[in-house]
């Protein structure tokens, strides 16, 4: 992977969480469900777009899970940047790769 594949794919994963930690909770303060259903549709169609419309994330296997990667780590880290404790996180962290890998076992069987 050449330095401008790096920097595009490192940028690309970083606008997903900062754009989840700045606009979504607002859109649903302010809007209250549809405010979660709107952040839905257009921070992550927006950011899909880029990332893999564009291209912004280098990709050299099958598997998509780079955007669920960029935001686990990249609002985990803001999360604990902020001061937030990580020890609090651990069952919404265990349960989210429980999850994951359930679905994907699940997933697999179909395929």
């Amino acid at each position: 992977m050449s330095g401008g594949l790096m920097i595009s794919t490192f940028a690309g994963a970083f606008i997903f969480p900062f754009l989840i930690s700045m606009c979504w909770g607002k859109l649903v303060d302010n809007f209250k469900a549809a405010g979660g259903w709107m952040a839905a549709a257009f921070i992550v169609g927006t950011t899909w777009s880029l990332n893999h419309g564009v291209g912004m994330i280098y990709q050299s296997g099958g598997a998509w899970i780079d955007m669920a990667w960029a935001a686990g780590f990249g609002l985990l880290a803001g999360a604990i940047y902020s001061g937030d404790s990580l020890g609090k996180a651990m069952p919404t962290i265990i349960c989210a790769i429980v999850g994951g890998t359930l679905g994907g076992f699940i997933l697999s069987t179909f395929l």
